[in-house]
């Protein structure tokens, strides 16, 4: 019995090897297991930062995290996007958001605590960082945007692996998750309308996080100030 099967392809045949068909595959599916283990090396170390935080501080800068691997479509839908082979090297190569992990903070300045402590680990890698809080998207989008590069280890070698860690606080991710759901809505009329006013929540949004924070800092130093006279009248 014959090895190939034969693929038609505008109308010409085209004979594949079953056996490579399969090989790549299997091979697909090791890479998709790496990424997953390159997610779990980032959000262990996430973890860590908020045990630590938490301990030190008696509060957690992060509320809770997110991760997903990329679909095999979608991989493929933004390798054709964007003119590039279809083939693993051209995913490890080319793309950067295969393995994604979302990180929501309670406050503004806990984002940046989070992204800083992250990258200055020595087996962390800062690739590139977007940051979308001081530069918001036109349509009025928040967040910040690392990828980074953290080695993940095997029995016979150790490989590094890009991971995409969006940060942002509570409202920023009400506000992306809502945008994304009506972008994706069918026949919707008054897209104008409708966008004008994301922008307006977003910006809302946007000084909302920042009067919180402020708040935040208040009921601290009320905190603090009330320590010292208990500590001084002891």
């Amino acid at each position: 019995m014959s090895n190939t099967i034969v693929i038609r392809n505008n109308e010409v045949d085209i004979p594949v090897d079953k056996n490579e068909i399969f090989k790549a595959g299997k091979l697909f599916q090791e890479m998709m297991m790496i990424y997953n283990c390159a997610i779990r090396e980032v959000k262990t170390k996430l973890e860590v930062l908020n045990d630590e935080f938490s301990v030190r501080y008696q509060r957690n800068p992060i509320e809770f995290i997110n991760s997903r691997i990329k679909k095999p479509e979608s991989i493929y839908d933004k390798l054709k996007r964007k003119n590039l082979e279809i083939s693993l090297d051209s995913i490890r190569n080319n793309l950067n958001d295969v393995a994604g992990i979302r990180v929501i903070c309670s406050f503004v300045e806990d984002i940046y605590f989070i992204a800083d402590a992250l990258i200055k680990q020595d087996d962390i890698r800062l690739v590139e960082v977007k940051d979308y809080i001081q530069n918001p998207k036109p349509n009025g989008y928040r967040s910040l945007h690392l990828i980074v590069e953290v080695p993940v280890f095997f029995t016979d070698r150790k490989e590094p692996i890009r991971v995409e860690v969006q940060i942002r606080t509570i409202a920023m991710d009400f506000w992306a998750s809502l945008e994304h759901e009506l972008k994706y809505k069918k026949n919707l009329e008054n897209t104008e309308e409708i966008s004008r006013e994301l922008l307006e929540c977003a910006n809302i949004i946007s000084e909302t996080d920042y009067r919180m924070q402020s708040i935040f800092h208040k009921i601290q130093k009320k905190e603090e100030r009330f320590a010292l006279f208990l500590s001084i009248n002891v």
